[in-house]
């Protein structure tokens, strides 16, 4: 008798475990999608990591003047708080002007490296400094220095963000001198591939003022489109959009 009684809850209880334990484990291994190039023929995004930087509105300014749309992927603390009262102001100029803006994480650690718990800290500080200063949260993360692993790509899944390497570096990073980067600019023009996505860094002063215009003159005389990362993958570049906050906030 005990034996019929124990085989019948084991025939009740175990289909229930595995209707919900299944889902639960999937959902802890789903990976973030990684976008290594644009997908719509005849366009190019030019990106920008490491800012809000001293070049952000000058950055923005160039890229509107010549009717191009550029993405900005900004630290909260790397190159000075993104807090303060002049990065606050660049991030919401050019997100006015109808740049994108997108996460490259909270202080540029290298996320291969940090925990599960460390990696999301990096991910939701940014997000939150975002949805403060302009009211939106990015739905592209790129990692700093290009580096991941898939516990990195779990947590950007988590975030609902994917990951947003490039197929172009315009190598103003790796010590390439402003004449070598727009060579790579003019070589790249020239093979006119269906589209190209960038690698630049705003915090370059010769990026901003020689190399980016030289690379919207050449691009453009190839018949591309500079749009944003969302734009040429006909994509979202937000998770949500909702009004910004106000307040005084530090990176303390």
């Amino acid at each position: 008798m005990l034996c019929i009684i124990g085989a019948i809850f084991t025939l009740l209880t175990f289909p229930l475990l595995s209707v919900h334990a299944v889902p639960a484990l999937k959902s802890r291994q789903i990976l973030a999608q990684v976008i290594t190039k644009c997908t719509k023929p005849n366009t190019v995004a030019l990106t920008f990591d490491d800012g809000p930087y001293i070049y952000t509105t000058k950055l923005s300014d160039i890229l509107t003047a010549a009717g191009a749309k550029g993405t900005f992927f900004f630290n909260g603390d790397n190159f000075g708080c993104i807090y303060s009262p002049e990065n606050v102001a660049s991030i919401k100029y050019a997100h006015s002007k109808g740049h994108q803006v997108a996460s490259h994480t909270w202080s540029h650690q290298n996320l291969s490296s940090l925990s599960t718990k460390q990696i999301d800290r990096e991910f939701s500080l940014l997000d939150l400094a975002l949805h403060r200063i302009v009211g939106v949260i990015p739905a592209f993360v790129r990692p700093p220095y290009g580096e991941f692993n898939d516990r990195v790509r779990r947590v950007a899944a988590q975030h609902g963000q994917k990951i947003a390497m490039w197929d172009f570096d315009s190598g103003d990073s790796i010590g390439l001198t402003p004449q070598q980067s727009k060579q790579l600019y003019t070589d790249i023009a020239q093979q006119r591939p269906s589209n190209i996505l960038t690698l630049n860094h705003e915090v370059q002063a010769t990026t901003v003022y020689d190399v980016i215009p030289h690379a919207i003159a050449v691009l453009k005389a190839k018949g591309y489109n500079l749009v944003t990362l969302a734009d040429c993958l006909g994509q979202k570049p937000y998770r949500s959009i909702r009004a910004p906050r106000t307040g005084s906030w530090s990176c303390a």
